[in-house]
């Protein structure tokens, strides 16, 4: 229950607030109109009653057969003061009601249409009820004071108007207003119907219309998010999409955007066409630089050790010198051909693909590293029994797996444990290569620019076998050519570098000998 009741909607679209507004506004001049006719149509309809009534008020008020003639009406002349609800044109419901301090003496109510009375005819009024006649008295209306409603039992809603009678005593006229009521009832429903079907009416054409209107501005809406959605940081430049000029118009507000969002394309194009040139052209010197460098540093090399290995005799710091260009220029070669490659793995150049079982792959790789490391590090393998393959470069995969061991064997101290496993879930899911230590860890500022080109470590991960900074920037670009991903993990204790690589799509390869997996469950090498 806390949750929904903290859970905030999400803004409303601008299709949907302009119709709400535009419907708001409607329903809001639509009560106005409504309330201003209502209000007008009661005060004429209370009017006429009022009119009716000061008519009927004005025979009551006369003193009884004081006047000439028959009264209006037809009836004849009288000294009963009740008289005129005997008279023709009185709606049933109408009455009469003589007070005298304050109590109801007499009373009349019409139960028929009132015709000319007959001589010697029945009249047609009958007395009101005791509970119509205590709810007169307890209205207290003096003479003069004009006209009233009052609710009576049996009667409903009255107008009620008083006048002076004979010997002091008031005559109370009353004419019954359920038609005014119930005409003014029609007309409220009415309006309320007639409301709620035009508001019903406009929310569907509003939403037809400022759909209609709304349309360019989701065409805009959508080239932006296709733009979006391209790989601007990296790869070859392709044209950008752009707004049609239909809907660039300036002078239109949907247009200003349109040409805003066009203008902001063209700047962000050429941004882009100026950074590929200039990868361009860093890649290709890259390239040729190292492609260069390869043979005049093979040539130190080996001049190096010819005259190391001379008859000449040579001291012992000539030869400490020729041993010392010797390893640098193994060490140079070694960072020329790491550039190279990633030059041509920036290129894009295709790789070798075939079906590559990486168990073997593994097991050669750990196998390597084992005999090439000297600082008592422990080898683990933790092998599925199943082959697991994958579709990519053979050598490459192994080149990964050699930097990610080198990178343990050389960031870690003797007795670290490095695991190295292969996981495969069912079905095409990818598979996972990990690889595992328990050494100090990575420093937390250095963690997001692990697999930055010349990235360096401190001292807990210091480069004592003269690493380049270029083994992990080439097992993500080998990686991502294998369309795959590499992630890492590290805290002191416990540091994995996964490696996910698409899953064969139909198996392939046999599985290899037995004799070249071993046991494959963490087995220590």
């Amino acid at each position: 229950m806390r949750g929904r009741v903290g859970r905030r909607r999400g803004p409303w679209t601008l299709r949907t607030r302009l119709v709400v507004s535009a419907v708001t506004l409607i329903a809001v001049v639509a009560a106005v109109i409504g309330s201003v006719t209502t209000i007008a149509y009661r005060s004429y309809m209370y009017g006429k009653l009022d009119d009716q009534l000061d008519a009927v008020a004005m025979r009551a008020g006369k003193p009884p057969g004081g006047g000439a003639g028959p009264m209006p009406g037809g009836a004849p002349k009288s000294d009963d003061p009740l008289a005129f609800v005997d008279a023709r044109g009185l709606p049933v419901g109408a009455f009469g009601a003589v007070v005298a301090d304050g109590t109801v003496t007499e009373s009349r109510v019409v139960a028929e249409s009132s015709t000319t009375p007959e001589p010697g005819a029945e009249d047609s009024g009958q007395p009101m009820t005791g509970a119509q006649q205590r709810a007169l008295e307890a209205a207290d209306i003096p003479a003069g004071d004009g006209a009233r409603s009052i609710d009576l039992p049996g009667l409903g809603s009255n107008r009620v108007q008083a006048v002076a009678g004979p010997h002091g005593t008031t005559i109370l006229v009353g004419i019954p207003a359920a038609e005014v009521r119930s005409a003014l009832t029609t007309l409220i429903l009415v309006e309320v119907c007639v409301t709620g079907a035009g508001l019903i009416a406009a929310a569907i054409a509003g939403v037809a219309m400022v759909g209609v209107a709304l349309r360019p501005l989701r065409r805009i809406a959508a080239t932006a998010t296709r733009v979006s959605e391209l790989p601007l940081h990296s790869g070859e430049v392709a044209p950008l999409e752009r707004v049609p000029e239909a809907e660039a118009d300036p002078r239109t507000e949907v247009g200003q955007v349109g040409a805003a969002l066009n203008r902001m394309l063209g700047h962000v194009g050429s941004a882009l066409e100026a950074r590929q040139e200039s990868e361009t052209r860093v890649r290709q010197f890259v390239a040729d630089a190292s492609h260069e460098l390869r043979t005049p540093l093979a040539s130190i090399r080996g001049y190096a050790e010819l005259t190391r290995r001379g008859h000449e005799e040579t001291g012992p710091d000539t030869r400490h010198a020729l041993g010392r260009i010797e390893s640098e220029a193994e060490r140079m070669t070694g960072m020329v051909e790491d550039l190279l490659l990633l030059a041509r793995l920036d290129a894009g150049r295709p790789l070798s693909r075939e079906s590559t079982d990486l168990s073997p792959v593994v097991i050669d790789a750990v196998s390597d590293a084992r005999a090439a490391g000297q600082r008592g590090h422990h080898w683990r393998l933790d092998l599925p029994d199943e082959p697991v393959t994958v579709h990519g470069d053979p050598t490459r995969l192994h080149q990964v797996l050699v930097n990610l061991l080198a990178n343990a064997r050389t960031h870690t101290p003797p007795g670290t444990t490095v695991t190295v496993r292969v996981r495969a879930a069912a079905g095409r899911s990818p598979v996972t290569l990990e690889v595992q230590d328990d050494g100090p860890g990575i420093p937390p500022q250095l963690l997001p620019h692990v697999f930055e080109r010349f990235a360096r470590g401190d001292a807990s991960r210091s480069r004592h076998a003269g690493s380049t900074g270029l083994g992990l920037a080439i097992v993500q670009a080998v990686v991502t050519a294998h369309s795959g991903r590499v992630e890492v993990s590290s805290v002191p204790g416990h540091t994995v570098f996964a490696v996910h690589l698409p899953a064969e799509p139909e198996a392939g390869s046999p599985a290899a000998p037995h004799s070249q997996r071993g046991d494959r469950l963490s087995t220590p090498v």
